[in-house]
C-alpha cells in the first residue's frame, strides 16, 4: 500500500510538470498572436522576440522532467530496479522551476505565495527522493500461508443415530440403525402394517395395469 501511495504522488508531479510544459509552450504562441494585433512600439517590441523558440527552450525541460517521473512511477509501482534513477533524471530536469520565482534575502520569514509553493514543492521532492531511495532495500512480502481447510466432502461425516424399533420387552435388545449424512437413507427394517398392505396394492395394481397393456399390445401384433 505504501509502495502505491508513493507511485501515485511520482505521479502527480509528473502530471504537474506536464501540464507546465503545455503552459510554457502555448503561452509564448499566445504572446506571438498578441503581436499580430498589436501596434507601433509594442508590436515592434514584440516582433523582436522568437517566441516559439522561447517556448520550446522552457518547456522542453518540463516535459522531459514529466517522462522521467512517470517512468520513476511506473518503476516504483512494479518493484523494479531504476526508480532512483529516473527520479533524479526528473528532479534536474525539472530545477528551472526555481529560477520562475526570486527568491529575495530572509525569504523563509516573510515568504510570498510563489516562494511558499515552490519551497514546498522542492521539499515533497526531496522527500519523495528518501522515500524511493529507502524502497529499494524493501523486498517484497511473501504471501501468508493459509491452512488447507478440509472440502465438504474431504470432512468428517456426520452420524445420526435412528432408533428403528424398540420392543415392549425390556429384556430385548433395542434396533439401532446409523445414517451418515451425504449417503442415501437406507430403508427401515420395520414397517408398518398400513404401509406394507399400500405397497402391496399399489405393486397388484402396477402388475395388473403391465398386464393389460402387454394383451393390447399383442392384439395389434406389436409385441
Amino acid at each position: 500500500m505504501l509502495r502505491q501511495f508513493i507511485a501515485i504522488l511520482i505521479t502527480c508531479f509528473a502530471i504537474a510538470f506536464a501540464f507546465g510544459a503545455l503552459t510554457a509552450v502555448r503561452w509564448p504562441s499566445i504572446m506571438m498572436a498578441v503581436s499580430w494585433l498589436a501596434h507601433d512600439q509594442l508590436a515592434d517590441g514584440l516582433a523582436t522576440v522568437n517566441w516559439r523558440q522561447l517556448g520550446i527552450d522552457n518547456g522542453g525541460p518540463y516535459l522531459l522532467a514529466a517522462l522521467c517521473f512517470y517512468c520513476a512511477a511506473a518503476m516504483v509501482s512494479a518493484r523494479r530496479r531504476g526508480a532512483v534513477a529516473w527520479y533524479i533524471c526528473g528532479m534536474g530536469a525539472g530545477f528551472p522551476v526555481f529560477y520562475l520565482v526570486t527568491f529575495e534575502p530572509g525569504w523563509w520569514e516573510n515568504p510570498s505565495i510563489a516562494e511558499g509553493g515552490v519551497a514546498g514543492l522542492g521539499a515533497v521532492g526531496v522527500l519523495l527522493l528518501f522515500a524511493v531511495w529507502e524502497l529499494r532495500y524493501r523486498p517484497a512480502r511473501k504471501a501468508e500461508q493459509v491452512e488447507a481447510r478440509p472440502q465438504p466432502e474431504e470432512a468428517a461425516p456426520m452420524v445420526q443415530t435412528i432408533v428403528v424399533q424398540q420392543s415392549a420387552n425390556e429384556d430385548e435388545p433395542i434396533v439401532v440403525r446409523k445414517h451418515v449424512f451425504g449417503q442415501p437413507k437406507t430403508r427401515p427394517g420395520f414397517v408398518p402394517a398400513a404401509v406394507a398392505r399400500q405397497r402391496a396394492s399399489f405393486a397388484h395394481h402396477g402388475r395388473k395395469a403391465a398386464a393389460r397393456r402387454q394383451k393390447v399390445l399383442e392384439a395389434r401384433g406389436l409385441a
